[in-house]
Order: structure tokens, then sequence, then C-alpha cells
């Protein structure tokens, strides 16, 4: 077998690509612009330029075994980009296909949340774990399930949207999907950052976020102020870490993982988020499954994470 893969992960800002080694190690790597070209081949065009410099300077022409690839909304089974939610091309992007035709090696193709569990199997937190459900608290909250140690995928390859599972059926938040009272719309950075907003207007006392344009604050602001005692910031923390831990309790009972494994920026938060979790996920769990699943956070580098979880489905990608 060929000692590398190159794992390609496509972002709504940046695309980021490099060279992966057996062990995880990210020999080398770089970036493009994602939005930069219109057209779809212009953007193949310099994702193959690049890539082949990369590998001409780390002498490994011939030495590829496939390419893995997470973008937003890509299914595994038809290698395409169904819908581009974040990007400018239009949709379906026949993305395997394209890639293969311009490199000539084996591609995979998947979501990039299905991306990151699989880089957690191949090599972080979830080595030796064959049931685990993988979360990642980003702009949204994305989720890879995997079962008997297999992705699931689902019958359409699209399984695993988590983020969407409703947790407020009465006057729930817009979702960016157009239903009403969605986990993202919750526990997300961009979920944060609303709850902010609205104990702001709803609640009276001091807090350091009133020194904030209100429609400027993140999630980091909210950790901030977290991290000095403001009384605010830790009750939107637990605000949110009490709903995540109530969703876990509910998918203990679809799939029984020993773990959930919390990646992304959110999950750095550390007790401020995993303190209320747990105590949620506990109060709600269905008694045969009390005290069975860990909450594990990440081992992937978040620099290096979206090139290895792709670059890992590099290693069955087939012609």
């Amino acid at each position: 077998m060929k000692p590398y893969v190159l794992g390609i992960d496509i972002g709504g800002t940046n695309t980021v690509f490099g060279i992966v080694d057996t062990r995880g190690t990210v020999i080398a790597s770089n970036s493009i612009k994602t939005q930069k070209h219109s057209d779809i081949n212009d953007y193949i065009d310099e994702l193959y330029t690049e890539i082949t410099r990369l590998i001409q300077l780390n002498d490994a022409v011939d030495k590829i075994h496939g390419i893995g690839i997470g973008a937003p909304n890509a299914n595994y089974f038809t290698g395409t980009i169904e819908d581009g939610v974040n990007l400018i091309w239009p949709t379906p992007i026949p993305l395997a296909q394209l890639v293969r035709d311009k490199f000539g090696i084996p591609v995979a193709v998947t979501n990039d949340a299905n991306a990151a569990a699989i880089g957690e199997m191949t090599y972080g937190a979830a080595r030796g774990l064959k049931d685990f459900i993988m979360i990642t608290l980003g702009t949204g909250v994305g989720s890879g399930i995997v079962i008997n140690g297999q992705m699931t995928y689902g019958h359409d390859g699209f399984a695993g949207e988590l983020g969407h599972m409703i947790v407020k059926r009465n006057n729930g938040r817009l979702c960016g999907c157009g239903r009403t009272g969605c986990l993202e719309a919750y526990c997300s950075a961009t979920g944060v950052a609303r709850s902010a907003r609205e104990f702001l207007e709803v609640r009276t006392e001091p807090s350091l976020l009133r020194n904030l344009p209100i429609e400027a604050i993140t999630s980091k602001d909210v950790y901030d102020a977290a991290i000095n005692g403001d009384k605010l910031a830790i009750d939107i923390f637990n605000y949110t870490g009490t709903i995540l831990g109530e969703a876990f309790a509910d998918m203990m009972v679809f799939s029984s993982p020993e773990a959930f494994i919390l990646f992304g920026g959110l999950a750095k938060s550390g007790e401020l988020l995993m303190k209320p979790l747990r105590e949620a996920m506990d109060k709600n769990m269905m008694g045969i499954f009390r005290g069975k699943a860990k909450v594990l956070l990440s081992e992937l580098k978040e620099a290096d994470a979206a090139i290895l979880g792709a670059s890992a489905l590099g290693w069955e990608a087939k012609d």
C-alpha cells in the first residue's frame, strides 16, 4: 500500500488540504480560498495546482493511496455535494468525479461532521471504540454516528443530523434548516450568542456583556465573561449545557454509545459546559443506561483535525 493519503476539507471560507501518513501525522498542509472562483472547474484546477506543488515538495509523487474529502452536505454514496449551504456553486456538484478525473487517484467524500468522526476513530479519542457519537459544536451542530465500528450513513447518505433533533417543541427558535426548536439553534456557537441576547433582554442584573453592542456578542465573549465570574454568562452556559445533556440522554436510548465525543470551538469551554451537561444527562437518563457513556473531548489538534478527518476516508477510497 502507498504510504500517504490526501485529506481535503472544503469549508465555506477556506479549503485546507494536507498529506497524511498512516500514523496520522500531517506531513505538510496548505489552503486556498473556497469562494475565489465562481466556476467549480476553475476551483478544481487551482486545488490541483496547489496540491501537486505540495506533493512534489514533499517527495510524495506516486505515493498517494487515496483522497478523502470532507465538505458540507456531501453524500458518501453519490460523491456529490447535494446542497451547498455555504458554497457559491450550483448544486448538485459531482465532487468525487471531478477530483478523481483531475488527479487520477481514488476519491471518497463525506460531510464534514462524519469526516471528524472518522478522524477521531482513526487517530484520536475514539481509537478502539466501536460505538460512539461525535458532536461538532461550531457555527452549527454537526454529528457523526458510529455503530459496531461503522459510520452510519442511512439509506441515502444523510443519517446523523442530530443537530436538527427538535429540543423545544413550543415557541422554539427558528433554525437555518427552516424548522423551529432544533438543537443547533441552542447549542452551537451561534446559539450561545442568541441565548446571550435573549438573557440580556429579559434580565436586569449587571453583566460584563452589557458593555458590548448586543448584536455583536459572540460565544467567545460569553466564555470570557463567564471565566471572569459573570453570573449571567455562567447561566448561559448552564442553559446550553443542560439542553445538550438532555439531548444526549435522548440519543443514548437509540444507539447506546460508549462515548459522546465533543469537538469544535464551544467544546473548549471546559467545565462551564461539561458540568451542566453531565448533570442534565444523568438526571434525564433512562435507568438501564445511567453511568454507561463517557463524555470525552476530541484529541485531534484543531489545526489538523479537518485534514485528518478527511484523510482517514482516503485509506478506504476505491477506484
